[in-house]
C-alpha cells in the first residue's frame, strides 16, 4: 500500500483513485451511506502545492467517492491558508504544530449539515482534526472522515 500511495500521490497515478474508492465502498459503503451527508469535502491542499503537483489527490479520491456514492462534493468551501512543512517529514507532536490553524473556511454562508472529509493517508488525525475543528466552529453538526489508508511514518 506504501508504494501504492506513493505512485498516487507523487507519481501522478490518478487512476489509483478508482481502486481506493472501489475498495472503500465495497468494505465500508453501507456505513457511509448511513451517515446521510450532505456533501463530500477534501482535505485542501496549498495552492502553490497543488499547481506544482498538477492535482490534490485528496481531491481526486473525492471525486470518486462522490460520483460512485451519489454524494455531491465541494471544493470550495476550505482552504489552507498556508503552505505547511509535508507531514511525513515530521514526529507526532510537530505535526500537530505544523497544521494548527492551516486551514480556514470561507466566510459564504455554510450550508451543509454534515460532511465527509477525504484525504489519501490517516497517521495522527491532525489533519483531520483540524479540518473538522473548523467546520464544527462554522456550525457543521457532523464531520466523519474517510482516507484510503492508514499508516505509521509514511
Amino acid at each position: 500500500m506504501k508504494t501504492s500511495m506513493y505512485a498516487f500521490k507523487y507519481n501522478n497515478r490518478r487512476e489509483y483513485a478508482k481502486f481506493y474508492a472501489h475498495a472503500i465502498i465495497e468494505n465500508y459503503g453501507n456505513i457511509i451511506a448511513s451517515w446521510k451527508a450532505d456533501v463530500i469535502v477534501p482535505v485542501p491542499m496549498y495552492k502553490k502545492k497543488k499547481i506544482k503537483r498538477g492535482y490534490n489527490q485528496a481531491e481526486v479520491l473525492a471525486a470518486k467517492l462522490s460520483e460512485k456514492l451519489g454524494i455531491p462534493m465541494d471544493t470550495d468551501i476550505i482552504y489552507r491558508v498556508r503552505n505547511t512543512i509535508p507531514q511525513k517529514e515530521l514526529k507526532d507532536e510537530e505535526r500537530k504544530n505544523n497544521i494548527k490553524n492551516a486551514f480556514q473556511i470561507r466566510k459564504n454562508g455554510l450550508k451543509y449539515s454534515k460532511i465527509v472529509l477525504v484525504d489519501d493517508i490517516y497517521t495522527t488525525g491532525t489533519t483531520i482534526d483540524e479540518c473538522a475543528g473548523e467546520f464544527l466552529q462554522a456550525g457543521v453538526n457532523q464531520v466523519y472522515f474517510i482516507t484510503a489508508c492508514i499508516g505509521k511514518g509514511f
